[in-house]
Parts: C-alpha cells; structure tokens; sequence
C-alpha cells in the first residue's frame, strides 16, 4: 500500500459517505489518506458499525458541523432515524443528557429537510421496579461479576447515592429502548468512553462487549475509529486499557 494507494481509497471512500472529495482548506490530504483511505477501510468492523462509531464519539463532545455531515451520510448509508436518535440518546448518558439538547435538534433539522418524520419517542411506562430489575439483569449479562464491583457495588454507600438511578434509567430504560441492538449500544458505549477519556470504562465496557456478540477485533476496531475524530491520545489510552482488559 502507497500513499497514493490510501488517497485514491480516500477519495473514493469520501465520495461514496458524503457524494465528494472536498475537504477542510488547510488539512492537504490528511484526512484523505489516514482516515477515509485507511481508518473507513480497515478489516474487521462493518461500515454501518464505524458510522455508529463515529457518530457516538462526535455526540459525546459534541462537534456539531462533523456530527451534522456524518448523520447524513449515515442515513444514505442506511442508518434510519431512529437508530441515529438513539445513538445520540445513549451517548448523552455518558457525556451528560445537556448534550442531547443539541445533538436531537439537529437530527430533527437534518430529517426535516430529508421530509422524514423524527421518530416518535418509545413507551416509558415501566415502573421503577422492573427498571431496577431489567437493568440488574443486563448488567449481569453484560459485566458478569463485575457488575458488583468498584462504583457498581451494592453496598457502597457513597457511589450508592447515585448508581440506581444509572441502572434504572442507564441499563434498565435506555438500553431496552428500540432502535438498537445491544451489540450496537456495546459500540456506542465504547465509542463513546474512548472520546470522553474514560480508559477504565472502555476497559469494563469492551469486556462486556463480547458478552453481546461483539468480537475482541470489532471493539478494537471501534476505538481506532474514534481517533480521527476526538484525538488519537484517547484512543490509545483507551487501546492500553482494553489490552489490559483483554490479557
């Protein structure tokens, strides 16, 4: 592979996402050749997966003009609206739900000008009980014996505080919400930790993620789609955790 190799893949990739090549003045073809003629190209996780991927990191900051071109561009690729919703909801539990603020409104304004509807909210009538219990279950699922331990422990009387509300409407609502597949939500949460910085979640979350059908190479792959986007430092940090996690 040469670096003409990478840029024409570049490019073509580019053309295929967003319908051209053009990029940002001032970046030459620094995006075209090591993210869209490598990154969107590498082995190892679907395209629809790396879109997911990258719409989960550019919502936890969020950078709103990336963000917009990459909703459209996942809506061509066949991600429907309520798929992209809930990535941006998922990903608001982690960077704060002050997020979604903007991230939905410009959903709705990208489907609005499509003519599609936005997507009606689910039902959320379950009562905080069975919340509680969904949410143990999952987590159970997902972390095995890990769900009891450091801030998820039961009888922690500090992180106690704050973590039922986490199951009840983390595990217990917004993982059961349709739209996504768990192995999908796995995606976001990795995705989504690796741009905020958080290594140790990554770690947690990558683990699980195999619990729900993802393979140790799709999550690796995920956090690597996430450098271009929200810096290659976290990523790496996140890639150290994983290995930790993974040995």
């Amino acid at each position: 592979m040469t670096r003409q190799n990478l840029r024409q893949q570049g490019i073509e990739t580019l053309r295929r996402l967003f319908g051209s090549a053009a990029q940002t003045r001032g970046f030459g073809n620094l995006l075209t050749e090591p993210v869209f003629g490598g990154v969107w190209n590498r082995p190892g996780l679907a395209q629809a997966d790396r879109m997911l991927c990258t719409i989960a990191a550019l919502s936890t900051i969020p950078r709103l003009r990336p963000l917009r071109r990459h909703i459209e561009a996942a809506l061509d690729l066949g991600l429907g609206g309520e798929a992209i919703r809930e990535i941006l909801v998922q990903a608001s539990l982690y960077a704060g739900f002050s997020a979604a603020e903007d991230t939905l409104e410009l959903l709705a304004g990208v489907l609005e000008q499509r003519g599609i509807a936005f997507p009606p909210d689910p039902p959320e009538d379950v009562p905080l009980e069975e919340l509680t219990r969904r949410g143990t279950a999952l987590m159970a699922t997902l972390h095995g014996e890990r769900a009891r331990l450091g801030y998820a422990a039961p009888d922690n009387p500090v992180t106690g505080a704050l973590y039922p509300t986490a199951i009840q409407y983390g595990y217990g609502e917004i993982w059961y919400r349709p739209g996504l597949e768990h192995r999908q939500r796995a995606l976001v949460a990795v995705a989504g930790f690796t741009a905020l910085r958080l290594p140790e979640q990554v770690g947690k979350f990558g683990q699980s993620a195999l619990n729900v059908g993802l393979s140790k190479t799709e999550v690796i792959e995920a956090i690597i789609q996430t450098a271009p986007y929200t810096g290659f430092p976290p990523a790496l940090n996140a890639l150290g955790a994983l290995s930790a996690a993974f040995a």
